[in-house]
């Protein structure tokens, strides 16, 4: 047990509160109120993960890694919305249910339940935590974690059982993996303590691993690297120099530690199996990536949200907490990174249309910070934001969220068209002044003219962190 356990104090941790603090009822609700109209074409589910603890902390909460994973879904057809929310509910937090508290401490604080209160099976295991995105591939809708393996959910979002791919991923995914819409195939990595420090995969259409766990050569020691990207050549990676350091957690300390005089690297590892090539650039941060793609000239264009320093929680190691969407070119011949800062604007959780993944996007979307509230907190944003990219440059546009706390955009693309400015961005959002919790249908072709439709939704819905729109029959 570590000095987080003994000085650990949930009520003085500011994302268990407001607009983040968790709630704990189940609810399944139909006819939802709607003001405006609900566009007829929607027809389909948005399906939104989150940390979201079960019971009341200890030892330590560390947003947004820590957290039961709670799966919010709101149904729409010819006009109208269901709505259902659902723990993810793992053998640990089962155990804890049976007990009526947590027994798990946070992250930081390596606080594990002996086999009296758990069983020999959990006894000193660390806590699953699926509770950062969701996504539907071959069949299988996954909770995912941060590096560990994915829950699989049923239709009505009960838990069914952790998913290791047919045994061939035992140590789990990320909770980024990208799927290649040309292929099929959901390309995967994971991160983990001991050699070998970094691996990728690839799960085939069928949900079948077809190739990997296969080792990233040139990583020595084990860091963290929350998400990446896809190419049709290349599998792309940013290793910012957050390093895990289990001697400094056993003894109180961090378990991240930031060290900016090492840099950050990009990997662009062959989809062919072919030798890494490695870029190196000046040290920041990549929380999330927007999209990538190859040029005519061999490089590869990487669009992503930087950050100059890893936060965590409401603490930045080593910089200031402002971030902005920046455009790296690397060269994999030369080995070099030319980075360009789009804006400046304070923006996270970036999304496109999925369809566009890995080829040239057109719109990118973003939770913004608009600059006018005080007391926002670190992944909390009150506007909208999207760029419209082309040869010309990128054009802005945007809409302000007034009272509203709004989360991660995701794209529902009309039905039958290929156009990525036909369709509605979707997004929960949190009324500052009373607590209440929308869905937003924001359509494409105006996004700045803000929702034509607003869900209200039966229960408060934390903020954070990752949605995904599933069309009915795919």
């Amino acid at each position: 047990m570590t000095a987080y356990a003994a000085g650990f104090d949930p009520s003085r941790v500011a994302h268990l509160g407001g607009r983040f603090a968790p709630v704990t009822e189940e609810v399944d609700a139909v006819d939802l109120e709607i003001t405006g109209e609900l566009p007829e074409e929607l027809d389909g589910v948005y399906l939104r993960n989150g940390p979201n603890p079960r019971f009341t902390p200890i030892g330590s909460y560390l947003y947004p890694i820590d957290g039961d994973g709670m799966l919010h879904g709101v149904w729409m057809s010819q006009g109208r919305a269901r709505y259902r929310n659902r723990f993810v509910r793992t053998p640990a937090m089962r155990a804890e249910e049976a007990a009526g508290r947590a027994l798990w401490g946070g992250l930081e604080s390596m606080i594990t339940p002996g086999p009296e209160e758990v069983g020999e099976a959990l006894a000193g295991t660390f806590k699953p935590l699926p509770d950062i995105n969701v996504i539907e591939h071959a069949g299988r809708l996954l909770a995912l974690a941060e590096s560990d393996c994915p829950f699989r959910v049923g239709p009505g979002l009960e838990t069914l059982d952790k998913e290791t791919f047919g045994g061939l991923l035992p140590a789990g995914i990320t909770a980024h993996p990208k799927i290649d819409p040309a292929t099929g195939e959901m390309v995967v990595f994971t991160y983990a303590l001991e050699p070998p420090f970094l691996t990728w995969s690839v799960i085939g259409p069928d949900g079948a691993v077809s190739g990997g766990p296969t080792p990233v050569t040139g990583v020595t020691e084990p860091s963290m690297i929350h998400d990446m990207a896809l190419t049709g050549r290349y599998l792309v990676l940013v290793l910012a120099p957050a390093f895990f350091d289990l001697a400094a957690a056993m003894s109180g300390g961090s378990f991240l530690a930031w060290r900016p005089e090492r840099g950050t690297r990009f990997a662009l590892i062959p989809r062919d199996g072919g030798p890494v090539r490695w870029a190196e650039d000046e040290a920041f941060w990549l929380w999330h990536t927007v999209n990538a793609h190859d040029t005519a000239e061999g490089n590869v264009v990487l669009d992503y949200v930087q950050w100059p320093a890893l936060t965590l929680g409401s603490a930045v190691t080593g910089g200031t907490a402002h971030h902005g969407l920046t455009r790296a070119d690397i060269d994999p011949v030369a080995g070099a990174v030319r980075r360009v800062q789009l804006d400046d604007t304070r923006v996270e959780l970036p999304r496109i249309d999925d369809r566009s993944i890995g080829r040239p996007h057109r719109r990118i979307a973003v939770a913004a910070g608009s600059g006018r509230t005080a007391g926002l907190l670190p992944g909390e944003y009150d506007a909208l934001r999207w760029y419209d990219v082309d040869e010309s440059g990128l054009m802005t546009l945007g809409w302000d969220a007034g009272d509203l706390s709004v989360g991660e955009p995701a794209f529902a693309p009309a039905p039958g068209s290929g156009d990525d400015r036909r369709g509605h961005w979707l997004t929960f959002a949190t009324d500052r002044t009373d607590g209440t919790s929308w869905l937003l249908v924001i359509p494409s072709e105006d996004p700045a003219g803000g929702p034509v439709a607003r869900v209200r939704i039966p229960v408060r819905v934390p903020l954070g962190l990752h949605g995904i729109w599933l069309p009915t029959g795919e």
